[in-house]
């Protein structure tokens, strides 16, 4: 039996509700993590972690959070500590897309996405690292994209706010290393995913990831349990000499490693 030891780690999962981050929660939850969601929606969000426990008899925990707002973060955290005793894994995974040109872009449009998906990892990470210390280490994963790497035309602002996200990724994993805390980036492509099945707008979602997969080397979508592996993979005792990378996971469309 592959054996990720996960089993009794407490991991908090920003964006848990849907899409990717469900599909992490669901995957961390069957290896036997004590599984903390968070995000805005609070009806829902509590509506997802009841599913989650029936479909993984597992522990999972949703906390109404927004990561732009720095006290959400810190009650967050401290509402976990209280309930689970520590923190292991940490995965930001909460961010939307924004892709438009530089003419288009407001400095609120700017800062909105800065502060969702680069501050918003900055704090969540600066809150959980005193506890992960205390516990002997830890793992954190940023999810990023390829645009983080090699950003093409009319991709802002998302692709500036990755490109700091794998920056802290490095500089977070030299830092933290000596107290055995490891942190990664995983670089997503063309993903199955709550946010591609609303722009579909209502039109065919198979049709949708048929175009969108024409794009991709491999010639498919990728789907949202091929994502929770990686992260959770990355998050156990098997990636624990893993540390300061950020991985493609989009089929080869990313054209650099």
């Amino acid at each position: 039996m592959f054996d990720l030891e996960l089993e009794g780690k407490v991991a908090i999962i920003t964006g848990g509700s849907d899409g990717l981050g469900r599909a992490t929660a669901k995957r961390m939850a069957s290896e036997g993590a004590r599984v903390v969601i968070c995000a805005r929606r609070e009806e829902h969000l509590m509506q997802t972690a009841e599913n989650l426990r029936k479909e993984t008899a597992g522990s999972v925990r949703g906390i109404s959070a927004d990561v732009c707002v720095p006290e959400d973060c810190l009650r967050l955290i401290d509402q976990t500590v209280q309930e689970f005793g520590g923190i292991d894994i940490l995965i930001n995974n909460a961010g939307k897309s924004a892709a438009l040109g530089l003419e288009e872009l407001s400095d609120e449009a700017w800062q909105d996405d800065l502060e969702l998906k680069l501050m918003g990892a900055v704090r969540m990470c600066r809150g959980v690292v005193p506890h992960m210390r205390k516990r002997g280490g830890g793992s954190i994963v940023n999810a990023s994209t390829g645009a983080g790497k090699a950003p093409g035309s009319m991709a802002l602002p998302t692709s500036v706010s990755r490109a700091a996200g794998n920056n802290l990724t490095k500089s977070l994993a030299n830092e933290l290393a000596k107290d055995r805390i490891r942190v990664n980036a995983v670089c997503i492509g063309l993903i199955k995913s709550a946010q591609w099945e609303r722009r579909s707008g209502g039109d065919s979602l198979e049709g949708l990831y048929k175009e969108l997969g024409s794009k991709v080397p491999l010639g498919r979508v990728g789907e949202a349990e091929e994502y929770a592996d990686l992260v959770t993979f990355l998050s156990s005792a098997r990636g624990s000499y893993i540390t300061g990378t950020a991985i493609n996971i989009d089929g080869g469309l990313c054209p650099v490693i």
